[in-house]
């Protein structure tokens, strides 16, 4: 979850009638009502509708505050943990009512049907892969699991004889050893991760154009995919099966994973990619460009490999655990 840009009002408001002596006049909003008595509109305790990252949840006002810029209102998102409560202003707030009920439900599914589709290269129009396997009811069983097997793969050059994709051999140790952490000592990774997926992804195309003085429109284009096929594939193919049950716990379908997720499971990512690559049609030229691009996001990863991935020993916690953390 990251901080909405979006400055939304709640036109759906319930109005408040004013005195028998004014019953010929119009009517007012809570808001208008508000702002003439300075008061609050929303109260402590009060279940309302937020906005955030331009999806609208389920909240809970813990404190009211007046600045100097009107009132704040210090939310807790129901169902989530701790720290994603934060202060917002009144045009993220939404009353808990039946209209906004469906407001909200109508907004969530436009946005989750703009996530849907497959992940594509814009300026050349090719298909890199679609999630949805190509023999149909098969794919279940194979993408079922991201189970300790593929360890075999990271270790492998099978994978990149398909295509090349060479994960340097640091981050192939990393990978062994989130599985033997995950698998085998039952712990997991404590969400959320800072940094995220979309804020790596951001520090690379930072450190490509220092590095370039420019980052061409492809370059940004294919990163850009990448967070949105990494959200698409991560609850698909990028999970061990103790972590599933830990993303079913904290995660809504609205919710994106580039935000919650880090670099650990974003390196899966790369694990998967030559065999989906393999099913594409994509022209030679256009698979060396997107080769390239790659193989240099892995060389940045393993160049920050201790500030993006952080000790096993700080970032994990125990599956028995994990689950009722998220329910506060």
């Amino acid at each position: 979850m990251g901080s909405s840009n979006a400055a939304l009002t709640d036109d759906d408001s319930a109005t408040v009638t004013k005195t028998d002596s004014d019953s010929d006049s119009a009517t007012e909003t809570d808001e208008e009502f508000c702002k003439r008595y300075d008061t609050f509109l929303f109260r402590e305790d009060e279940k309302v509708l937020a906005y955030h990252s331009r999806f609208i949840y389920l909240a809970k006002v813990l404190k009211c505050e007046k600045r100097s810029n009107g009132w704040h209102y210090f939310v807790h998102y129901l169902g989530w943990k701790k720290n994603w409560d934060e202060w917002v202003g009144v045009d993220r707030l939404m009353k808990f009512t039946e209209e906004n009920l469906q407001k909200q439900e109508a907004l969530n599914k436009k946005l989750k049907e703009e996530k849907k589709g497959e992940f594509r290269t814009s300026k050349r129009g090719t298909s890199l892969v679609s999630m949805r396997h190509p023999k149909g009811s098969r794919g279940k069983k194979q993408n079922s699991d991201y189970i300790c097997k593929d360890k075999q793969n990271v270790l492998s050059d099978s994978s990149e004889k398909l295509v090349n994709i060479r994960i340097p051999l640091t981050l192939k140790k990393q990978l062994i050893n989130d599985c033997e952490f995950i698998t085998h000592l039952g712990k997991l990774f404590a969400l959320p991760r800072t940094p995220n997926v979309e804020d790596i992804l951001k520090m690379y195309i930072d450190y490509r154009y220092k590095k370039d003085n420019t980052v061409s429109d492809s370059v940004r284009e294919i990163f850009k995919e990448i967070c949105a096929y990494f959200n698409k594939a991560l609850p698909v193919i990028l999970l061990y099966k103790s972590e599933r049950k830990q993303y079913r716990c904290i995660f809504t379908e609205d919710l994106c994973p580039s935000i919650v997720y880090g670099a650990e499971h974003l390196l899966r990512l790369f694990v998967k990619l030559p065999e989906l690559l393999m099913r594409t049609d994509i022209e030679q030229k256009t698979l060396l460009e997107l080769q390239q691009n790659l193989v240099d996001f892995l060389k940045f990863l393993q160049k920050n490999q201790n500030a993006l991935f952080l000790s096993i020993d700080h970032v994990v916690e125990d599956v028995e655990t994990s689950t009722s953390k998220h329910d506060n």
